[in-house]
């Protein structure tokens, strides 16, 4: 059985590849590693210009859709999906992820590798691992004092809202993490395009705005910032499928049955950053973003010949099931995988 599983994918790779939807798409990632940045110096210049007012809270909106959009950039080069060559995708992801959106490389890198390789499976995709919010029963039990317990019944209400500080979480984190004592490839380049670029954003918005203005600025862009990440990831594979520790199962259908993608036009593919083919993404994770779409019919049909299910959803439905697991989670409603097959995938 698990030589034919593996067959499963390796049948799906090769049509893939013989449909050359693994081959590289320069000209789009070109356009966009010239075309953010420079957006991003036409903004800046426009914030000098518009100067000292509140409307700056609109150019903060427009900043924090931009870095967005730049952390997807850096999300697709750190797959390797941009060039051949991993020296350049490893050095465009340090500039783009690094210094262009002030996030921090080794960090991102280590947590989604982590996630790619065993996503929803408890104990070793650290999403689902147990934080301010509970995504698993087991989580939800863990919480030890009458307060978590009366936040985490309560969680579902409060699960987008507390995405405005994810922004901030991120470079937080991404500081933690070079700053630590734990191993960082290139520790000293990310601690320096960090600097330069959380301190050169921090010094332009005081110089530019009174202090109260800055403080509402920063605000509002990190928060604009956390929710349009939230609102892009969150979605992928919460309220999917979560794997006990003790189940093996193959690539493939580790993959797909664990991950869910968003229905909708060209324009989701911008607004999420590719990341509406989940399904496509998990399963060739070096796959070109304008790919993905063209890619989904052939992996669609190969998914339903082998019977294993595709999920996908709008993008309103999708966000609907992700606060109705986190409600479920919180009130002990929801156990791990429930599937038929779990039996055959018991270690």
């Amino acid at each position: 059985m698990r030589s034919r599983q593996v067959r499963d994918f390796t049948i799906l790779k090769q049509r893939v590849r013989e449909a050359g939807f693994m081959d590289r798409c320069y000209g789009y990632y070109w356009t966009r590693l010239i075309g953010l940045p420079a957006s991003g110096v036409v903004l800046a210049v426009v914030f000098v210009l518009v100067g000292d007012t509140w409307w700056q809270m609109l150019t903060a909106v427009a900043l924090a859709l931009l870095m967005t959009q730049i952390a997807f950039l850096g999300h697709d080069a750190a797959h390797h999906q941009i060039f051949a060559s991993p020296r350049w995708n490893e050095w465009v992801s340090l500039v783009v992820v690094d210094l262009f959106a002030g996030m921090g490389l080794g960090w991102w890198h280590h947590k989604h590798s982590s996630h790619h390789g065993a996503p929803n499976r408890i104990d070793a995709d650290p999403d689902i691992a147990p934080g301010v919010v509970a995504f698993t029963r087991h989580a939800a039990e863990q919480r030890s004092t009458a307060v978590g317990r009366w936040l985490t019944r309560r969680q579902g209400y409060y699960f987008f809202p507390l995405l405005l500080l994810e922004g901030l979480n991120l470079h937080v984190q991404g500081l933690r993490r070079v700053l630590g004592r734990d191993p960082v490839k290139r520790r000293w380049v990310e601690l320096t395009f960090l600097t330069v670029r959380l301190g050169a954003h921090v010094a332009l918005v005081l110089i530019v705005l009174s202090p109260g203005r800055a403080l509402a600025f920063i605000g509002v862009q990190l928060a604009v910032f956390g929710l349009y990440m939230g609102l892009a990831f969150a979605p992928n594979h919460i309220g999917m499928p979560v794997v006990p520790p003790d189940v093996r199962i193959d690539f493939l259908r580790r993959q797909v049955l664990m991950s869910r993608n968003i229905s909708g036009g060209r324009w989701l593919d911008t607004f999420m950053g590719g990341l509406n083919f989940q399904v496509e993404h998990h399963l060739f994770p070096s796959m070109a973003r304008p790919h993905l779409r063209r890619v989904a019919p052939i992996v669609r049909a190969h998914c339903h010949q082998l019977g294993v299910r595709y999920t996908e959803t709008p993008l309103g439905q999708s966000y609907r099931e992700v606060i109705e697991h986190i409600h479920r989670v919180g009130r002990g409603g929801v156990d791990v995988w429930a599937c038929p097959l779990v039996v055959q995938y018991r270690a």
